[in-house]
């Protein structure tokens, strides 16, 4: 019986279990109520809310504007569809940043006013003052290293990081570092497959990767990505497990049509 069906609720330490013994964690991102419930039904392990939600939700170029009230917004909506996910919600930039005690103030507002069940930051060393402060507050950290989006304006460039030998020693580095502090957990995205396994080997806490290849302890995906709601997206990383921009287009047209024609409603569809 593997851990992931024994629990009723997943948490932090439902996830290392899982590590020890060998068993990928799946992770993926919702940020309301109606996909949340599909995704928690789904079997999912870890729903993250993502500020991935500034991109698909709100239509912008960068994760950058997403605001803390609105992470919260979107991260209530998902808690009250979880039913056995554990929960993370992305700390949006310029909430943790600049000031551990902001980055403390900010956690405990998401953890208060959206119930879920703990924080991600990104970053190494530079924010390790900001994580040990919430996690002395008693709230559970993922790590992020790799590809930070959040730091998008300083890399100009979505590609793969830590090819290089210096950027590669410090994210070992920086990996070690978090899991010293406390972290339960660090995702690594668009790194060399190579050097997240080296990484996910040294560390005794889990890794969930995104185009970090298959030797991470899990992994996560943006669900408007892995369901093909966004049309033109399609990085190396990502498998399609569905078409729905064509699926939900053809319904849409199929009613504009009916509706136009008269067509609907029809006799049987009125009071």
């Amino acid at each position: 019986m593997s851990v992931h069906k024994e629990v009723k609720r997943i948490t932090t330490h439902t996830l290392q279990e899982m590590k020890n013994r060998g068993e990928k964690i799946a992770m993926l991102t919702a940020y309301d109520y109606s996909m949340a419930t599909i995704v928690d039904d789904a079997g999912i392990d870890v729903i993250l809310v993502g500020d991935s939600a500034s991109n698909v939700m709100a239509g912008h170029e960068t994760t950058l504007p997403i605001t803390l009230d609105q992470m919260i917004y979107h991260a209530s909506s998902v808690v009250r569809a979880a039913k056995r996910a554990l929960v993370i919600v992305d700390l949006p930039f310029g909430s943790y940043q600049g000031n551990s005690k902001e980055a403390l103030n900010s956690a405990i507002r998401i953890m208060k006013e959206s119930g879920a069940h703990g924080v991600k930051l990104e970053g190494g060393v530079e924010i390790a003052e900001s994580v040990s402060r919430i996690l002395a507050a008693g709230i559970p950290v993922m790590g992020h290293l790799g590809l930070t989006p959040q730091s998008i304006y300083k890399f100009g460039t979505y590609t793969v990081r830590a090819k290089q030998d210096v950027e590669a020693e410090k994210l070992r580095s920086d990996a070690l570092k978090l899991q010293e502090l406390g972290c339960f957990g660090i995702v690594l995205e668009k790194i060399p497959a190579a050097l997240a396994k080296e990484v996910t080997d040294s560390l005794v806490i889990p890794t969930i990767g995104i185009g970090a290849g298959q030797h991470c302890s899990g992994q996560v995906l943006v669900i408007h990505d892995m369901l093909g709601i966004n049309k033109g997206f399609t990085p190396r990383f990502l498998r399609q497990y569905a078409n729905l921009y064509e699926v939900m287009s053809n319904a849409i047209k199929g009613y504009v049509t009916d509706v136009k024609a008269s067509d609907f409603p029809n006799d049987k569809e009125q009071y």
